[in-house]
């Protein structure tokens, strides 16, 4: 464990002293752990005091090119000259439109935005439009952002399905009572529930990978079919699937198309973009000059479509077009669970090692995890003291043992090192 120098510990102190808990968010370390970034470099992230860490928190996914990347810097260096944001149409801006349109199949017109949040609160009114609905439905389990709408039985279960869990104070009980929660992976209780609700019905929201567990049994295919059957919108949240394990995401690797999703992480590669996408005539409700005010959405924000992160987008998806990438990425997320499964069973501990693409995780528990509840049943101090202790030996994962993610740049010297961390780490259990 590296130790903090003065000049760290006053940093931290100031921290506690400011900011509610000492931290920006979540991402709350332990004491004996906690650090101030200082700078990071490709797959390697600084602290104040020098201490060099192999990233795979990636700024909790968007670095997928690493940090500082050269294509990423030069762009935004270009485009600082010209000017950062200007509240209109710009070349970066439209240019990036066309290219996630090309990527993404559902895609036929795009609005921007500035976080994650701020996308899926806007598909969820777009479709509330578009349907004259005013409920909606999502995953127990999933994480949609902190709008008041989706923090709803994303921390914790629900009493009874459809009723949500609230897991935030300060949101009005009229909203909870507009959200429906079904269990991920349940087509029996899913389809129940939405053939009692439809009429009332205006979306279905999913991670197409919802935090550590994927569909099973055609799962995505059946909320593709009974959202069409009941004239639903389905949505796809893809702010960490989205160009991350296929350039078209999760539509072009599960071969299902939704009618909106939203985008964020990655297309603005470090800096604060989000998009929602999907067919015209549901995009279209956001032109103002579409005469129908009765159906009229209102989508705007001061930095929404700013030139500098538009560069830094464009940029960054440049890099991941080119031949080869997201077969490395794939190659390397594979190889990182393959050894991790390796050293456990060596050991005989019992674990499930999961995963898409380029990311991975350690679960430990005796049963396959595919919803909210099995993987609540998994043992959550033994996975925290598992990812505190690959943070000792100089890994920058989440605290917490949430998903870690590998990037373009990640070595395989830098894989070399962590599958010996790896081992030492699991002998040391």
């Amino acid at each position: 464990m590296f130790k903090r120098s003065q000049k760290h510990q006053n940093f931290l102190g100031a921290a506690r002293a400011t900011l509610p808990g000492g931290i920006l968010g979540t991402f709350d370390m332990p004491e004996e752990l906690n650090l101030v970034c200082g700078w990071g470099k490709g797959s390697k992230i600084y602290d104040m005091d020098g201490n060099e860490y192999i990233d795979y928190v990636l700024g909790s996914g968007p670095l997928i090119l690493g940090h500082a990347h050269p294509a990423v810097v030069g762009a935004v260096t270009e485009q600082m000259a010209k000017g950062t944001t200007f509240y209109g149409l710009n070349e970066p801006i439209i240019n990036l439109s066309k290219e996630l349109i090309s990527a993404i199949p559902c895609a036929e017109k795009v609005r921007f935005a500035s976080s994650g949040s701020e996308a899926v609160f806007y598909a969820l009114r777009l479709a509330r439009a578009i349907t004259g609905r005013e409920k909606v439905l999502k995953f127990e389990g999933a994480y949609h952002g902190h709008n008041d709408y989706m923090m709803m039985s994303f921390a914790s279960q629900s009493k009874s399905f459809p009723n949500p869990s609230v897991d935030s104070a300060g949101i009005p009980g009229c909203i909870q009572k507009t959200v429906l929660v079904a269990p991920f992976n349940n087509k029996k209780v899913c389809e129940e529930i939405i053939k009692n609700n439809h009429e009332d019905l205006a979306a279905v929201i999913v991670e197409p990978y919802q935090r550590v567990y994927g569909p099973k049994d055609q799962f995505l295919e059946f909320l593709r079919e009974i959202t069409l059957k009941y004239k639903i919108i389905l949505i796809f949240d893809e702010l960490v699937t989205g160009f991350r394990i296929a350039y078209g995401g999760a539509q072009e690797y599960y071969k299902v198309t939704p009618d909106l999703a939203t985008y964020g992480k990655i297309i603005g590669a470090g800096f604060p973009m989000s998009a929602i996408c999907g067919k015209a005539e549901i995009m279209d409700l956001c032109d103002p000059r579409i005469g129908k005010k009765d159906r009229y959405v209102y989508q705007s924000g001061t930095l929404n479509g700013t030139a500098i992160c538009a560069a830094a987008g464009l940029a960054a998806l440049g890099e991941l077009k080119k031949p080869g990438v997201y077969q490395r990425l794939e190659s390397v997320g594979a190889r990182s669970r393959e050894h991790l499964e390796k050293c456990f069973k060596e050991k005989s501990i019992p674990v499930r090692v999961v995963g898409i693409g380029p990311m991975f995780n350690v679960l430990f528990t005796n049963e396959d995890v595919i919803d909210f509840r099995s993987l609540g049943r998994c043992d959550k101090k033994k996975q925290s003291s598992f990812a505190q202790a690959l943070f000792r030996k100089g890994l920058f994962v989440d605290p917490r043992g949430i998903r870690s993610y590998i990037s373009v740049v990640h070595s395989d010297e830098d894989l070399e090192k962590t599958f010996h961390i790896f081992e030492e780490t699991v002998r040391e259990i």
